[in-house]
């Protein structure tokens, strides 16, 4: 038997020995438990990378016991040196948890790329048909092993079986969206459909329970979600969603209101952008799943917007007390309004770039609301044509430099701003009322809004 757990123990008291219990430890000795280290890892993952296609033989499992325990001692070696304040050896922190986690993940794909021959029914099958189904025979037969032969070897707490079948679903999944990304003709793109649709979901709805577990046991550990370029990655993958699922989930973690919870809002902001892509783009759904599921989205970014932008209303407000009063006319109480917005887009950064686009375009929209209702409703009395000409000047150069901060592509609404400071200028009532008649015609919805907001 292969007494990897009992090697490792035995180099981890010789790195005790020379580098905690000596004053210096010496050059040979280290060179040589560094070599043994290396020699013991190499064989470690080489068991590792036998793990599906172990024998039954009671000394050929012991092994891989033997190797995950040596993976673990080695884990617990590596915290122990973040608490010391000496030097660690070379070798440390020796990352094999990390390493074993990267071994698998080539394993399964290797598995996926050199599925077992055809069978007998697959002879009359095209191409693409004869790799689905030996991709998914090859997924169930492994999934399987790991369930009779591979949990046995590892400790409840390593949750062996739910890392390989997000693995599988992981790389079974990449490799549909390509065969999906393809010209498919009828007969092929019927088998895909009843791949996704019949055969495949059937396994993956417990995965998918378990996903959506894991993502909630997270959040409520107070863990942030991951970053990739910086931006929030949902912990759910678009493509394993069940919408009404993820809706709950999503709606928790906005009633909580944890102090994580708008990273995981962010992430799933993005989430949610790609999955209504994914289901609007392909045409793997049929109709009236997507009418079902459409809306369920569009609810969800919507009150993904509103919990993002309503703090960010509520450090504002003071600010918009400001617009249509006397001291509005002076240029420092504005600055003070896109100073404090400046820093608040900042805050909401972290969702992908398109989403992130969406969510200031939004804001945009609000602030330009929230200034002409206040403008509308403002207790300045513009006496003269000297006031009229100031707040022309004003509500103009307003309009500017919101536009400029928010980069927005929502012209409109900077050319409402500068309709309603052309008519705050004018000082007969037949060319205000000729002003507000091509306003209403240019920007008819817009307007409208206007005329609510003032009745408002």
């Amino acid at each position: 038997m292969q007494a990897f757990c009992e090697a490792t123990q035995q180099l981890i008291d010789r790195e005790k020995h020379l580098f905690w219990e000596t004053a210096e430890a010496n050059k040979e000795a280290v060179e040589k438990l560094a070599a043994d280290h290396k020699a013991l890892e190499e064989r470690v993952w080489q068991i590792l990378q036998q793990s599906l296609s172990l024998s039954s033989e009671e000394a050929s499992v012991s092994a891989l016991k033997s190797a995950v325990k040596a993976i673990n001692l080695e884990e617990e070696q590596d915290q122990l040196w973040k608490q010391r304040c000496r030097t660690p050896p070379a070798w440390r922190p020796s990352e094999w948890k990390k390493r074993h986690d990267e071994v698998l993940q080539k394993l399964v794909n290797g598995r996926m790329d050199n599925q077992s021959s055809p069978t007998g029914d697959q002879v009359n099958q095209s191409s693409i048909q004869a790799d689905i189904q030996s991709m998914g025979r090859q997924l169930k037969k492994d999934l399987q092993w790991v369930v009779e032969k591979v949990k046995n070897c590892y400790p409840p707490e390593m949750d062996i079986c739910n890392f390989y079948a997000r693995q599988y679903h992981q790389t079974f999944s990449a490799r549909l969206k390509k065969i999906a990304d393809f010209v498919l003709d009828d007969k092929d793109c019927s088998f895909l459909l009843r791949w996704v649709k019949e055969f495949y979901p059937g396994d993956l709805m417990i995965y998918i329970d378990r996903v959506l577990d894991e993502a909630k046991k997270e959040w409520d550990q107070g863990k942030e979600p991951t970053r990739d370029d910086g931006c929030y990655a949902s912990p759910v993958a678009y493509d394993v969603i069940q919408v009404e699922l993820y809706q709950n989930f999503h709606e928790d973690i906005i009633k909580q209101n944890k102090p994580h919870s708008k990273a995981f809002i962010k992430a799933n902001l993005s989430c949610v952008e790609q999955f209504r892509d994914f289901l609007v783009d392909r045409n793997l759904f049929p109709e009236d799943v997507r009418e079902n599921c459409l809306p369920v989205l569009t609810e969800m970014k919507q009150s993904a917007y509103t919990y993002l932008l309503t703090p960010v209303h509520k450090i504002l407000k003071p600010h918009y007390k400001k617009v249509g009063t006397s001291d509005w006319l002076k240029k420092n109480t504005f600055e003070k309004l896109l100073n404090s917005t400046e820093e608040e887009l900042q805050q909401l950064q972290g969702s992908s770039q398109s989403s992130y686009q969406e969510l200031i375009g939004q804001l945009h929209q609000e602030v330009t609301e929230e200034y002409v209702r206040r403008l509308l409703k403002g207790e300045v009395k513009l006496k003269d044509s000297n006031q009229q000409q100031k707040a022309y000047e004003t509500v103009k150069e307003n309009a500017e430099k919101l536009h400029e901060l928010f980069g927005s592509k929502q012209d409109w609404l900077k050319e409402i701003l500068t309709k309603i400071a052309e008519v705050l200028k004018l000082q007969d009532i037949p060319a205000i009322q000729m002003q507000i008649v091509s306003l209403g015609s240019c920007h008819q919805y817009e307007f409208q809004l206007l005329l609510y907001l003032k009745q408002n």
